[in-house]
């Protein structure tokens, strides 16, 4: 049974103007639904609220290329990248209250707000669950700050190994930057979340985002021949 066939049908609000979608060829497209629509789902589903924390960085790697953005996102225990977020228990918080509450046991110094709400997306597998996503945009200072403090709180070294900054740009040679950041192993959403705030946020041009998803589906050849040769 389809995701959207075993939640059922969602109440219609008039005509409202069709909500965005990835559209990066490559990248599997997750359903989006509102915040309306999530928030009448039934008690079966789970709601996920992750956080991307961003500022805008005018420096240049190597005085030539400029890094744009300043993103963060953790190393997770698991080996698994993503963003500072978690499960929250609907019965107890609200969306924001319930991200905020996680966010101080690896971060502890940033409070996120309705208005800082991006976007949802029904989940794929086995299990019932909305991922809520949200991004703030703070100084590349306050950034920096988070980034400290991050080291300090209760999760790191446990549940968090640490703080990264994902580059959004790409190297001449097509794969340094961006490509091969998108390369590793990420967990559930956090991938699709990722390039989907890239987009909406006009962060990275789509057809740049395009190119760093299609440069990690080529096959590596020159790795493959550099190991032949050292063998």
């Amino acid at each position: 049974v389809g995701t959207m066939a075993a939640m059922g049908p969602l109440p219609t609000m008039g005509t409202l103007p069709p909500l965005p979608t990835l559209g990066v060829p490559g990248v599997p497209e997750l359903k989006p639904l509102t915040r309306y629509e999530a928030m009448r789902l039934g008690p079966g589903w789970s709601h996920s609220c992750h956080a991307m924390l961003y500022a805008p960085n005018p420096g240049m790697l190597f005085g030539r290329i400029p890094l744009r953005y300043a993103v963060l996102m953790q190393m997770r225990f698991d080996g698994l990248l993503g963003f500072p977020g978690g499960f929250v228990d609907r019965r107890y918080w609200s969306l924001e209250d319930g991200l905020n509450r996680v966010l101080g046991l690896g971060l502890g110094c940033v409070r996120l707000t309705e208005a800082d709400y991006l976007c949802s997306h029904l989940t794929e597998g086995p299990h019932r669950v909305v991922a809520h996503f949200y991004a703030r945009q703070l100084t590349l200072e306050e950034l920096h700050t988070i980034e400290i403090s991050a080291v300090h709180s209760r999760d790191h070294g446990m549940e968090v190994m640490g703080m990264v900054r994902v580059p959004l740009y790409t190297q001449k040679d097509r794969m340094g930057g961006l490509p091969n950041f998108l390369a590793n192993s990420f967990v559930g959403t956090a991938k699709f979340q990722l390039l989907f705030a890239l987009k909406i946020l006009n962060m990275v041009p789509e057809e740049k985002l395009a190119e760093a998803v299609a440069a990690t589906q080529r096959p590596k050849k020159a790795a493959a021949g550099h190991h032949r040769a050292g063998n």
